[in-house]
């Protein structure tokens, strides 16, 4: 998964670009689908800042094998990004999950 694919993934789904950011919480790592997107006025990246960002993101989560799960839960969910509450997609890190955290 590069980048764009997740880019894709999420206009597909959602028909915007929105932000995507990682998160630590209690042990576990989430990924969160943020309510802003791209083709806002008021988003604070500039396209070529969001690729990276998403690029980033996206390398992340081959590293730690957890693209597929991303993925598949984008597509499969129900939920909706909106205003104050963005959709988290928890990874399963399993035996490996001590190298993630620090």
């Amino acid at each position: 998964m590069t980048g764009k694919d997740l880019q894709q993934l999420l206009c597909d789904k959602w028909g915007h670009s929105y932000d995507v950011q990682l998160r630590r919480t209690q042990g576990k790592i989430f990924v969160q689908v943020m309510w802003k997107y791209l083709e806002q006025a008021s988003f604070p990246l500039s396209e070529a800042e969001y690729e990276e960002h998403l690029n980033q993101i996206a390398n992340y989560l081959q590293a730690i094998g957890g693209a597929g799960k991303v993925q598949t839960f984008i597509q499969e969910t129900k939920e909706k990004p909106r205003l104050g509450k963005a959709v988290s997609i928890p990874l399963e890190l399993g035996d490996r999950a001590s190298e993630w955290l620090v």
